[in-house]
């Protein structure tokens, strides 16, 4: 492979020795082509817009990118076109309502864009907005916009190449929010380069290697795995909408099959959807025997999905060896750990009593007080993880702590944001102050060389003296009545006369609704979380359809479930609580708790 120092160089190479070779393929329903491009016609578009957006800003100022999910092949463009002029890119998701105005005003500020850039179309749509909302957004109203899909390619031959090295920032990127407010982490062109080459070894990509990616290209799974790595590596690429996984998730096994696809994959509900969604029939049309890369990250990695899955679509010729749990996160770029390829991802059964108090006990998979927890593998590249007693700041062995990550792919910091950098990305050890580390704020251990994710600090719970992880009581009450909306519900907890209470949030079937027996699917919550988990549920809140507060890239918001439920504002069908609080209206404890 050529060594290049930044993404210019990269597709610069790649549209002189494949010019003509298309590089990325978009369904934008998630079935028929929409368009496709050749790695010249996107060098040829990255010049154009490079020149465009340089009569307005210069090298260095902050370009807003805001692209339709439907518009995969625009944003990419516009997203290099920022490379192009030496423009950090700041990445956005398209939000539909009014409300979304004031969010796009709050991400302009903290980034302090000069800038944004978009379709025509959604431009339009934003600033009829504006007219007639006049009050709101004023900064959103007064910054500049480009369409970048009607830019004039004929000022491709004004381009120059801009004064940048592999220390350049490329890019903001934020985080998703899941526990506390977002924040922009500062990636450059070598930790996207340095990440890509560690995506391309660790997934043993080859010249036959072919892509796809439905997640939403404005976030690290999806930018960096979908749209980084086809052109680091010169495969060609297949991207769908990710709306259009969510309104039908057969389209992505569909396209899987029709275009032979090797890697491809998400977050373990994707998985889930598709073993709940996907019928016998549809599964007879499908050929996986190309599969070789499922990859899933983002959040826990369930056996319970892996072996449902591999069960379900081993007809198909699906092989349980092509799942490839990895864990990563946007401070690193995207990737840290993965397993080796073509491998059984690695399972260990641990004691659960034991790890509520951080000691790991592996136990055989039968044992009463069993918890299956999936590898996720190691690093790659010189990178480096170590678990960390974030208390006294020293290693810890065969026992639960804080991931800390190092490596040429962790992010340069939050932009502006010094404080916040320096506790996360410069921590030192105790007893070593010049090596400088990532606190990933994420739990685990180390085993066999291998890493294994247990849970987050910040929502980590101690109920009756004990420490429980959420997702572990959340797996528990979503299994416990049929009612219960898969991979919709919360756990969290509330802190009521001085003592920290579980609380549970959960979404309940659309269909089940109409006749919800409320009493009955609460009992339920009750007594599978106090036989499984050894805890007490002090209230629990079912919810309409789709309204659990989530991240924009799916995951979870437990502070934001807390926080909504202290309010009284979650969009409940029936609520129970343990007895009332003496003196105190649980809304008036809102005011308690503490953002990120």
């Amino acid at each position: 492979m050529v060594n290049n120092s930044t993404i210019v160089d990269v597709l610069l190479d790649k549209s002189i020795a494949q010019s003509n070779q298309t590089a990325y393929t978009f369904l934008a329903d998630g079935e028929n082509e929409s368009g496709s491009c050749t790695y010249r016609e996107l060098d040829l578009q990255a010049r154009a817009i490079a020149v465009q957006l340089l009569t307005q800003v210069k090298p260095g100022d902050r370009a807003l990118l805001v692209y339709p999910y439907t518009s995969g092949l625009e944003f990419i463009a516009g997203f290099l076109g920022c490379l192009y002029a030496g423009v950090i890119a700041v990445t956005d998701y398209p939000r539909q309502h009014i409300k979304s105005l004031s969010q796009y005003q709050e991400r302009i500020i903290d980034c302090q864009a000069a800038i944004a850039l978009t379709t025509q179309e959604f431009a339009d749509r934003i600033k009829g907005q504006l007219v007639t909302n006049p009050g709101m957004a004023l900064k959103l109203k007064a910054l500049p916009w480009i369409a970048s899909d009607r830019v004039n390619l004929d000022l491709a031959k004004q381009w120059q190449p801009p004064k940048i090295t592999g220390d350049t920032l490329a890019f903001l990127q934020y985080t998703s929010g899941s526990t506390g407010q977002p924040k922009g982490v500062m990636i450059t062109h070598s930790n996207v380069l340095h990440n890509s080459e560690v995506i391309y070894k660790s997934f043993g990509h080859h010249d036959q290697t072919k892509i796809l990616m439905w997640l939403p290209m404005f976030h690290d799974m999806g930018l960096i795995g979908g749209v980084m790595q086809p052109l680091f590596a010169g495969l060609p690429a297949v991207l769908m909408s990710p709306i259009a996984l969510a309104q039908k998730p057969l389209l992505w096994l569909q396209a899987l099959s029709r275009y032979r696809i090797t890697t491809s994959g998400g977050p373990n509900f994707a998985y889930d959807l598709l073993c709940q969604k996907v019928t016998e029939e549809q599964r007879a049309s499908l050929d996986l025997s190309n599969w070789s890369v499922a990859f899933t990250g983002a959040e826990p990695v369930r056996a319970e999905t892996l072996k449902k899955f591999a069960e379900l679509y081993e007809p198909c010729g699906f092989r349980q060896e092509a799942f490839y749990p990895c864990y990563g996160m946007a401070e690193a770029t995207l990737f840290i750990t993965g397993v080796d390829a073509s491998q059984n991802p690695t399972i260990t059964y641990l004691d659960k009593a034991a790890l509520s108090e951080d000691r790991v006990v592996t136990v055989a998979p039968d044992h009463s007080n069993s918890k299956a927890v999936v590898s996720c593998g190691h690093t790659f590249n010189n990178d480096e993880i170590i678990i960390v007693n974030p208390e006294t700041k020293t290693q810890c062995e065969n026992r639960v702590g804080e991931i800390w990550a190092a490596g040429r792919g962790i992010g340069q910091g939050y932009w502006q944001k010094e404080s916040q950098t320096e506790n996360t990305f410069r921590a030192t050890l105790a007893d070593n102050p010049h090596r400088t580390y990532l606190r990933t704020g994420d739990l685990g251990f180390i085993s066999n060389g291998e890493l294994y994710i247990t849970g987050r600090i910040k929502d980590m719970m101690i109920l009756w003296g004990r420490n429980h992880y959420p997702q572990h009581i959340e797996e528990t009450v979503e299994t416990c009545h049929p009612s219960l909306r898969h991979n919709h519900g919360a756990a969290f907890s509330i802190e009521v006369n001085g003592e920290e209470q579980l609380v549970i949030a959960h979404e309940v079937n659309r269909t089940d609704l109409r006749n919800l027996n409320a009493e009955e699917v609460i009992g339920a919550i009750r007594l599978a979380v106090g036989e499984q988990n050894l805890a007490n549920v002090f209230a629990v809140a079912l919810l309409k359809t789709g309204s659990i507060p989530k991240t924009s890239s799916g995951k979870i918001q437990r502070r934001a479930c807390q926080r909504m439920f202290l309010e009284g504002s979650l969009s409940t069908v029936a609520q129970w609580q343990q007895s009332e609080i003496p003196d105190t209206d649980i809304t008036d404890l809102a005011g308690q708790f503490y953002s990120d």
